[in-house]
């Protein structure tokens, strides 16, 4: 009965946690529509985050390159702390111009992986030759219409990107949460002491 009770604890607190991940997730999801609508103020708020990130990250290593000095390690760490902290300043008082530069590079790499995929699927000419060319016309696509519309595209392109992210990443987490919930039911269906209460 200790065992039994021990096994319905732990799944009453695997249960919760999964209901705690779907909420999580549903904030992701409700956030990531509200940057698409928004998808200026999303991008002036990735920048933000991104800058402040970046700042907080140098300013930590560099406190780390400080506690290993006399190692070989120390100059090496204050450079890479000084960069970092050098390009959130920067981020965070030009959040435009970064949000300009980064959407250079997005449509650059988007270009760079077309012409890779498009190269790449004529030479190999694989199984999934049909799904490489098109994803490599798609890149090639992407790119150009960011680049051609640059720089007024850097206005909602990050923006619309971070908000994506977040979306598909609270889908997944929504359907982990949903999916733990399920089989957590169904174990504790088939244990001693019968099905789990939701809380």
């Amino acid at each position: 009965m200790v065992k039994a009770g021990k096994r319905t604890d732990k799944a009453k607190r695997l249960y919760r946690g999964f209901s705690w991940l779907a909420a999580l997730g549903v904030i992701l999801v409700l956030a990531g529509l509200v940057g698409l609508f928004y998808t200026a103020i999303a991008t002036l708020t990735s920048m933000l985050l991104f800058g402040w990130l970046l700042l907080i990250g140098g300013i930590v290593g560099l406190l780390h390159a400080i506690q290993a000095r006399g190692t070989s390690f120390f100059w090496l760490g204050v450079v890479v702390a000084a960069l970092n902290i050098a390009a959130g300043v920067v981020v965070i008082r030009l959040p435009h111009a970064a949000a300009d530069a980064l959407t250079m590079f997005a449509a650059l790499l988007f270009l760079s992986a077309g012409l890779f995929r498009l190269v790449g699927s004529m030479v190999v000419r694989g199984p999934q030759f049909g799904w490489t060319l098109l994803l490599g016309v798609f890149d090639l696509l992407l790119g150009t219409l960011v680049l051609g519309h640059w720089p007024s595209s850097s206005q909602y392109v990050i923006g619309a990107f971070f908000s994506l992210a977040l979306l598909f990443d609270g889908l997944g987490l929504v359907a982990t949460g949903y999916g733990g919930r399920r089989i957590v039911g169904l174990v504790s269906e088939r244990g001693p002491s019968g099905p789990i209460p939701p809380d």
